[in-house]
């Protein structure tokens, strides 16, 4: 699981265009835990992981996705997935049919 993580974290800072050393100085940790977190040596804190995840646009469902077994959950994080990839006129349009749709109920 710990490399797993890495790997996700690793990909993202790559997708984002920033090296290692960029990373360290904007997350404000050593070079050497941002090495030994993506390659899997090293598990990675709570308030480091979320400092990530808000630095690099990464959303919780990115990172648990793949250790979800429940059929339900994971169906959840597919849709949420699928809306992520679209431009913010199209959530807009997602987030005004979800109102519609409880407003139903």
């Amino acid at each position: 699981m710990i490399k797993d993580f890495g790997k996700i974290l690793r990909d993202f800072r790559v997708k984002n265009k920033l090296t290692q050393e960029q990373l360290s100085e904007k997350l404000g940790i050593s070079l050497k835990y941002i090495s030994r977190i993506e390659n899997g040596n090293n598990g990675v804190k709570t308030q480091t992981l979320i400092n990530y995840m808000n630095i690099l646009g990464i959303t919780p469902n990115t990172i648990y996705a793949s250790f979800i077994t429940n059929e339900e959950a994971a169906k959840n994080i597919e849709i949420s997935e699928k809306i992520v990839s679209l431009s913010e006129e199209k959530k807009d349009f997602i987030s005004a049919m979800i109102d519609l749709l409880q407003d139903l109920n």
